[in-house]
């Protein structure tokens, strides 16, 4: 087993430049191959140490994602966890591999679905994997978009949304009633 040194030592090793300056174009910080942090997680194997997570940083934290156990944690610790994410593929990372696999992805959809910047994509995310996948529980009883944004959708072809509201948007397409609303929202937002 590598200790937390060891680890930080091979992201150093696999940190490249050009990767860097490509990822920070998209809003993420970091410069590790994905393939090759993916590697180094299959190696390190399943593990709930949670001093990558402390680091702070997001190759660690990318690493993090892909060797925990997602079933050990509570909702409060990856609440807490999300909010100190700055990073778009971490963000996506988290919710794929720590929160959707765990036992509280509904509670914390609930809970974070208003919220805004990345909290809120997250939330947004999570319905719309559970639109998408759980056909069979309809649509979220909640309401699945403020009003304002079901007014929008079909309506501003070419206009990408940002944020949170793009998962929002593109989680509500499944839902969209009669069947010509939805290919008109979804081909707006693939115009995008």
């Amino acid at each position: 087993s590598m200790t937390i040194a060891e680890v930080m030592g091979e992201l150093a090793r696999l940190e490249n430049p050009k990767m860097r300056a490509a990822n920070e174009a998209r809003g993420d910080d970091h410069g590790v191959n994905l393939s090759h942090l993916r590697a180094l997680a299959k190696r390190l194997k399943i593990q709930q140490d949670l001093s990558l997570w402390a680091t702070g940083d997001t190759a660690a934290r990318l690493l993090a994602t892909q060797i925990c156990r997602p079933k050990l944690f509570t909702a409060d610790d990856l609440d807490t966890m999300i909010r100190d994410i700055r990073s778009p593929k971490l963000l996506d990372w988290f919710i794929t591999s720590v929160v959707k696999p765990g036992p509280h992805a509904e509670a914390l959809r609930l809970q974070w679905k208003d919220c805004g910047d990345l909290v809120g994509r997250a939330g947004w995310s999570l319905t719309t994997d559970r639109v998408v996948k759980r056909p069979d529980v309809g649509p979220p009883s909640e309401g699945v978009l403020p009003d304002q944004r079901q007014n929008r959708v079909g309506r501003e072809p070419g206009e990408r949304p940002r944020g949170g509201c793009w998962g929002a948007e593109t989680g509500y397409l499944p839902c969209l009633e009669p069947p010509q609303l939805r290919r008109q929202a979804s081909s707006g937002l693939r115009a995008a």
